[in-house]
């Protein structure tokens, strides 16, 4: 990370509980139309050149005064009633082009208000401040004023930037109160100003919590998912490692059976390959089985287990033999220049070896299979193939969950899987892996 980006993210801070929902129609109707309103508003309220300012100072003065309006008809006296107070007429310069821009400017950006509020803000802010450089009127002042309360809310509610938000709206603050941008205030206004800041802060608070009630089902249904997909995961390995070992037992455990009567010899070399298999099923089974209680809190089950490496084409040779020694013929072809793999893509093209030549060995009795590993260019092919057999049994329970298996661990990776018969006989499983994750 550059340095750039670590102030970048500094500055931004921690994002808030939950992203807002997608706008409705509605949504995008009301904050056009609030915009709209306020933009017009403003351009309108700027026109009004001239006002009437009411000078209490100057009553009882004989002096003539530029601007002041003639003073009203006497009155018939009252006891104790008040003496009219003069009044003040100013005439502003007329509008100037870049005056109008700017009084559309301090509404209109309103419409992306919820899209990007912490931008809107500022641009109101800005064009609020350009206006005021100018001779703006009080109408348009106050029209400007209520378009920036909006803006700070929406940035306040819908930004996820929550330090940017907080020094903008400090920042706003004074500009606010370095430039005349806050209109003078009627005492019959002041129970709106008190009532629209509550309003608008339960409305936060009732946003807040949606959006806090959204994250938290979010979190629940991306749990759910998370754990089932560690479930498939760990069925996935566990039956890697189980099926291929055990039919290779149960294979040898049939054949010493066969000729244990007539050839011990035999048979004893079929009981050995049994335990070597069974052996090899416990080791990987502990491997697997210390993954999974590793993290765990408390005792640790596989503290005392020396975990060996995941498996990959570097023993390709080790599982071709024990397929070998349960009387099946294997071949291995190896082209192009070996390259050091990424773990998990060497993993999986050992697992592609290992699961056909389980299928080859469990429904292809008599059959001869071959096995392709290819290093292209910028992708690994493996292909297992077989002749055919006496026989081939599909309807074992269980049976084809396994090139399923493969399947959905290949498309971490974006290879492909492809399986089924052949033209002249047999069966096939091939497999396509980038080397990187697309």
């Amino acid at each position: 990370m550059s340095r750039y980006e670590e102030f970048m993210g500094r500055v931004r801070g921690s994002r808030t509980i939950g992203a807002p929902p997608p706008l409705s129609r509605w949504a995008w109707a009301a904050d056009g139309l609030l915009a709209l309103s306020l933009a017009v508003a403003t351009v309108v309220g700027n026109l009004n050149r001239s006002y009437v300012e009411l000078r209490p100072d100057l009553i009882g003065t004989k002096l003539p005064v530029p601007g002041r309006l003639p003073d009203p008809p006497a009155l018939p006296d009252f006891p104790g009633g008040p003496r009219p107070v003069p009044a003040v007429e100013h005439v502003l310069p007329p509008v100037e082009v870049w005056e109008m821009a700017a009084a559309v400017l301090t509404a209109l950006p309103l419409v992306l208000r919820r899209r990007f509020p912490l931008a809107v803000y500022w641009m109101v802010t800005v064009a609020a401040v350009v206006l005021h450089l100018g001779d703006a009127a009080d109408d348009a002042t106050r029209i400007t004023f209520a378009a920036g309360l909006v803006a700070a809310y929406s940035a306040a509610m819908y930004s996820p930037h929550r330090k940017s938000v907080l020094a903008s709206l400090l920042a706003g603050a004074l500009l606010y109160a370095v430039f005349p941008l806050v209109p003078k205030v009627d005492s019959d206004l002041v129970p709106v100003l008190v009532l629209l800041p509550l309003a608008l802060a339960s409305h936060g608070v009732h946003l807040w919590r949606q959006r806090e009630r959204v994250l938290r089902e979010e979190q629940e249904a991306a749990l759910r998912r998370a754990v089932e997909a560690e479930r498939s995961r760990i069925a996935r390995e566990l039956h890697d490692v189980v099926t291929h070992n055990v039919s290779m037992m149960t294979i040898q455990a049939g054949a010493a059976r066969t000729v244990l009567a007539t050839s011990p010899e035999l048979a004893r070399e079929a009981m050995l390959a049994v335990e070597a298999a069974g052996r090899t099923a416990m080791s990987e089974l502990r491997h697997v089985m210390g993954l999974l209680t590793m993290a765990a809190d408390g005792p640790d089950p596989a503290a005392d287990v020396a975990l060996a490496p995941q498996p990959g084409l570097g023993r390709l040779t080790e599982l071709t033999d024990r397929v070998r020694s349960s009387g099946v013929p294997v071949e291995v072809a190896v082209r192009g220049v070996p390259v050091e793999l990424p773990a998990g893509v060497d993993l999986a093209a050992y697992r592609v070896v290992q699961e056909a030549l389980t299928n080859a060995v469990k429904h292809a009795d008599g059959a001869r299979v071959s096995v392709t590993v290819e290093y292209g260019a910028d992708r690994l092919r493996v292909e297992v193939s077989d002749t055919g057999g006496r026989r081939r049994r599909t309807s074992e329970p269980g049976g084809g969950h396994g090139l399923l298996g493969l399947r959905e661990r290949l498309a971490v990776y974006g290879g492909t899987l492809d399986a089924g018969s052949r033209p002249h006989g047999g069966y096939r499983v091939r497999a396509v892996i980038p080397w990187e994750v697309p």
